[in-house]
């Protein structure tokens, strides 16, 4: 990606993904590469990251994550910006609890980018951004119910 490209970046966004006692099925791989097929995200980085017991963490290759004799994620191998470095294994390991396993993902959203890049050329900047996790929803359903 150069620098003119740029203008027509969407939003970039990451998710740490845990898979406590390191159990991956590949449930959700085939929705991945359909939203990439489909153009609504492209991955930048894909990292898969391991928590031992004793709290170490490692960084972990693509390889086959449902252990069904077939490489998982063949699609993204080589999938690197150069965003993700040591610092961010250690800190998606932080957040894993020892034993597991989790999947760090940097994805661009390309459903957004027209918009984005209209804003950008208007002189619009991004100022503040977030998101509301689907627990958080469930807790003030609950709330409001009762």
């Amino acid at each position: 990606m150069t620098i003119e490209d740029l203008d027509d970046v969407g939003p970039i966004d990451y998710m740490v993904v845990e898979f406590p006692g390191s159990r991956m099925t590949g449930e959700g791989l085939p929705m991945l590469v359909d939203l990439v097929d489909r153009g609504i995200i492209r991955v930048l980085d894909l990292l898969f990251v391991k928590k031992e017991l004793d709290g170490s963490v490692n960084g972990a290759l693509i390889a086959d994550l449902d252990a069904d004799g077939e490489l998982d994620l063949s699609v993204f191998e080589g999938a690197s910006s150069g965003l993700l470095g040591q610092d961010d294994i250690e800190e998606a390991g932080a957040v894993l609890e020892p034993g597991s396993a989790g999947g760090v993902l940097v994805y661009e959203n390309r459903w957004a980018a027209p918009f984005a890049a209209a804003l950008r050329r208007g002189g619009a900047q991004l100022v503040a951004n977030g998101r509301i996790p689907v627990q958080a929803l469930l807790a003030a359903e609950e709330a409001a119910a009762g």
